[in-house]
């Protein structure tokens, strides 16, 4: 196999170079028999990529653990290439839209950005689609039976990475020395999150922003379609719709959402399915679940994960919104947002 740790035994990637995605028969040689190097699937949205060029976004230097809730998590030899995203079109339609790792093995730097792109072969092409396609798929043993389910890189993130306690700092340095983030933005968050972190932990501060008083407010549904445009509720408004644990009807309104209360944005998406990180299982989601275009996670709020790069899609109730006229220029209204208390 390639080294997974840099390419073609250069110096590791860093935000801002110009990548290219290795041929099929090239990408076939690092993986196992399941299409995985170093536990991360190279899965079937990925072959649509191949041979085509991206500026490396950031280097995955570690994760938020979304399985068992451990905080962060180490991962190595990895970027994200712009904002690529998963389609779900190789794993039964899943709409979570998770960004895709790229391993280091996988990419060629490509030094002259004047050059045109190598035209491929397309050895290997049939072969790697074979693999990513059967190795999207795996038996665990769940409820006492086993059962053949969904897997990915997202199913997969704790056999790919290793857990890291939120009082290391190396972690943070790590993106810093990486390029991820600039000095005065780091210097921020820093800052911020020690504030957060001993005021949660002593119990000054909630780990939920929002709570309810035990009997969520109900509002009639929207019935939002992607292109809408909808204001975000202001916390006054979304704590009644709340239990007294921060949910409604079991989705958490996390810290993350807060600085978008107030403003506007366009629906990108109902989701309606997603693969469950855990089991690997296709979640069906009968009830109201909005996304909203841009609003992501931003990995600057979050106890125990700062920095994360994942951006995970935030997950709207409609309750917490309320339409609004489209302006006629497009133009986004800029209310000033609630910032994080």
């Amino acid at each position: 196999m390639l080294g997974e740790s840099s390419v073609e035994n250069e110096r590791a990637l860093r935000p801002g170079e110009l990548v290219e995605v290795r041929p099929a028969a090239e990408i076939l040689a690092t993986l196992d028999a399941e299409g995985r190097l170093d536990a991360v699937p190279f899965m079937p949205e990925m072959l649509q990529y191949v041979g085509r060029r991206f500026t490396v976004d950031r280097r995955v230097e570690k994760i938020c653990d979304t399985i068992s809730q451990t905080g962060s998590r180490r991962m190595e030899g990895t970027v994200y290439l712009e904002d690529l995203r998963c389609d779900g079109s190789g794993h039964d339609g899943c709409q979570a839209g998770c960004r895709i790792y790229w391993k280091e093995a996988w990419l060629r730097r490509v030094a002259d950005r004047s050059a045109p792109p190598v035209d491929h072969e397309p050895d290997g092409t049939p072969e790697l689609d074979q693999l990513t396609r059967r190795g999207a798929r795996t038996l665990r043993v769940l409820d006492g039976a086993t059962e053949e389910v969904w897997r990915c890189q997202a199913t997969e993130a704790l056999a790919a990475t290793e857990p890291l306690k939120a009082s290391n700092p190396s972690q943070y340095w790590r993106e810093l020395k990486a390029g991820n983030v600039g000095v005065i933005h780091f210097v921020r968050i820093m800052v911020y999150g020690a504030v957060v972190e001993v005021a949660v932990r002593s119990g000054l501060k909630r780990r939920m922003p929002l709570l309810g008083n035990g009997d969520p407010l109900n509002r009639p549904p929207l019935g939002l379609a992607p292109g809408d445009v909808v204001r975000v509720r202001r916390p006054e408004e979304i704590a009644p719709t709340l239990d007294s644990k921060g949910l409604n009807r079991g989705l958490s309104f996390d810290r993350e959402m807060l600085p978008h209360c107030g403003r506007t944005y366009r629906v990108q998406d109902r989701v309606r399915r997603i693969v469950d990180d855990r089991t690997g299982r296709i979640i069906e989601i009968s009830r109201d679940c909005i996304i909203l275009e841009g609003v992501t996670c931003s990995g600057e709020r979050t106890v125990g994960c700062w920095l994360c790069p994942r951006a995970i899609y935030s997950y709207w109730r409609e309750a917490w919104l309320e339409p609004v006229e489209d302006p006629a220029n497009g133009a986004r209204d800029e209310a000033t947002s609630t910032q994080p208390t």
